[in-house]
């Protein structure tokens, strides 16, 4: 019999942010499901998917959060916010303005989530990179004067949904960094069910704060 039941299982919410049309919707798409759809249809609300992922032996739930990036819905996001560990900012390497915009999403994250969060930034439609105006230097620089401190920088990752490339290693690598914070600030370790002594009756496990 397999030994996953077994595992210590962990939560971590991630909310995806970045302007519309940026391929939010895509990279969660392509990390999940393995796949990409040619025909983009824009995200209304929120959307969220889930992904189990083994790091280092610990069975990590991704509760990957697809918000829209249409100015109309932000005032929808503060419920979605709530519990988040970790914030994947996304901008399309062919466009300025989604760029200059990431610092708006940085600090709207961590005014409704809270500081002292995972971050990491992706830099989209590497596929395009004949249209980039984006340079990757400028966008380093974005990622260390937002970072911890100089020697702990935002982790930075040029994708292309489409092509599936650094996709799983930038969603590994939140997961990764996120699981470590959890593992810093709780010392107890929470299975995967809770029984309710009083009423005999178990429970679905639910971490602090968490929607």
């Amino acid at each position: 019999m397999s030994s996953a039941s077994n595992k210590k299982k962990v939560l971590v919410k991630l909310i995806i942010l970045g302007d519309s049309n940026v391929g939010k919707t895509s990279l969660m798409t392509q990390y999940v499901n393995k796949k990409f759809e040619e025909n983009y249809k824009a995200t209304i609300g929120a959307d969220f998917m889930t992904k189990e992922v083994d790091i280092n032996g610990t069975l990590v739930v991704l509760q990957i959060w697809d918000t829209a990036g249409q100015e109309r819905f932000q005032s929808l996001g503060a419920a979605f916010y709530r519990g988040a560990d970790a914030c994947v900012l996304v901008y399309d390497l062919t466009s300025q303005d989604s760029f200059q915009h990431l610092n708006a999403w940085h600090d709207e994250f961590e005014i409704q989530a809270g500081q002292d969060k995972e971050f990491v930034m992706l830099g989209n439609k590497h596929d395009k990179e004949d249209m980039r105006v984006v340079p990757q230097k400028q966008a380093l620089a974005w990622c260390r004067k937002h970072g911890k401190d100089e020697e702990h920088p935002i982790p930075y990752y040029e994708t292309s949904a489409k092509e599936n490339l650094n996709v799983v290693q930038a969603f590994q690598t939140i997961a990764k960094n996120a699981l470590e914070r959890s593992a810093k600030e709780e010392d107890v370790y929470i299975p995967g069910q809770l029984v309710d002594l009083n009423q005999d009756k178990v429970l679905p496990n639910k971490r602090g704060g968490c929607c």
